[in-house]
């Protein structure tokens, strides 16, 4: 990502389907936080993450995230 994109999260409002918690960083693309955390974050996107989110961090610090940057 750019320098000139700063990432912002967001969660987006809650689904009616259950397992379903949807956030996101640029309002285009949608994360499902319980299938697409840790794994499917950039590092950046990891980080701004965690620092938002010390719960789920925490939550699922034992979930191993595939990129060798963090």
């Amino acid at each position: 990502m750019s320098d000139n994109n700063e990432l912002k999260f967001s969660w987006l409002p809650k689904s009616d389907k259950v397992g379903e918690r949807l956030f996101t960083f640029d309002g285009k693309h949608i994360f499902n936080l319980f299938r697409d955390y840790p794994h499917a974050l950039t590092p950046e996107q990891k980080r701004v993450f965690d620092e938002a989110n010390q719960f789920w961090a925490d939550f699922f610090k034992d979930r191993k995230y595939n990129n060798n940057e963090i």
